[in-house]
């Protein structure tokens, strides 16, 4: 295949803004260039990546292309920004967090890198804990803050360790405790998030022999703390979440100890980014 990278480019910015001509206007060129970029890079693959209408939609194949694509257009970035990290640092990195980490740790990490790194942009991409590394190694991020990696992919970097913690109004009976017992959590019904930690709660019940029972299941922070306050259950969710806590609630430790690791990492199925070895030996 005689693939380009404009035809790469221009599928992935259609897909990202979800129309031709909002890709039109980001990549800076007419929305008929970006249709015959995509065009050509369907005829060289033998079919259609995208399904024209009032939203682009991808197609079976057109998804199994979308994350070859982002990977060989982070692979050449890469290569760019190597080419100029020769004479100086500069440039955009694309830095993939969780919630607690964009909120708790982030705010001590983007002044440091600022002050070693002045002439490095680095922009923020919030996901989830299964999110990061498919992320990462498909290209939509350069770096990512990875959670408790089963193994420390090699140049990644320990950036800080927090515990999990129950949170439970002030009001609450367990709120003076110095350490909450899991079975105590258990009485006025779990909520649980989607996010990551579920699956962190999950296993500390396996641990301890306690089976995994929860009363809401929710996916944004916001909305666990919300319910928390109305006394719709109690919490776990990292220590790095204080700074998220509204005044209504407090967080306590639990009585067994659960340490997450975060790890500052690059992908590893392709080279990193110049810019993501310049973040960790910052640190």
């Amino acid at each position: 295949m005689a693939l380009t990278l404009p035809q790469l480019r221009a599928l992935t910015t259609v897909v990202d803004t979800g129309s031709f001509t909002s890709a039109a206007d980001r990549l800076g060129i007419s929305q008929s260039a970006v249709s015959h970029a995509v065009a050509g890079l369907e005829k060289e693959i033998g079919g259609r990546v995208l399904e024209r209408g009032t939203a682009v939609a991808l197609t079976e194949i057109g998804r199994r292309v979308l994350d070859h694509a982002r990977a060989a257009l982070a692979s050449v970035a890469a290569l760019e920004s190597a080419v100029h990290a020769a004479t100086d640092l500069a440039g955009t990195v694309r830095l993939g967090a969780v919630a607690t980490v964009c909120q708790g740790l982030l705010p001590d990490l983007l002044p440091l890198w600022a002050a070693r790194l002045p002439h490095v942009d680095v922009q923020i991409y919030e996901g989830d804990d299964d999110e990061l590394p498919e992320w990462l190694e498909a290209g939509v991020v350069d770096a990512a803050i990875l959670v408790a990696p089963t193994t420390d992919p090699a140049g990644s970097r320990l950036v800080a360790t927090d515990e999990f913690a129950a949170i439970v109004r002030t009001d609450h009976p367990l709120a003076g405790l110095d350490g909450i017992p899991l079975a105590e959590l258990q009485i006025d019904g779990l909520i649980v998030s989607t996010g990551g930690c579920e699956g962190h709660v999950r296993r500390m019940h396996d641990d301890e022999g306690l089976p995994y029972t929860f009363s809401h299941r929710v996916r944004e922070m916001s909305t666990l703390f919300r319910m928390v306050e109305q006394g719709m259950g109690v919490a776990i969710v990292p220590s790095l979440g204080r700074r998220m806590l509204p005044d209504s609630l407090v967080m306590r430790p639990l009585a067994s100890p659960r340490p997450r690791r975060l790890v500052l990492s690059g992908p590893t199925s392709r080279p990193w980014h110049p810019l993501a070895h310049a973040l960790v030996d910052a640190l």
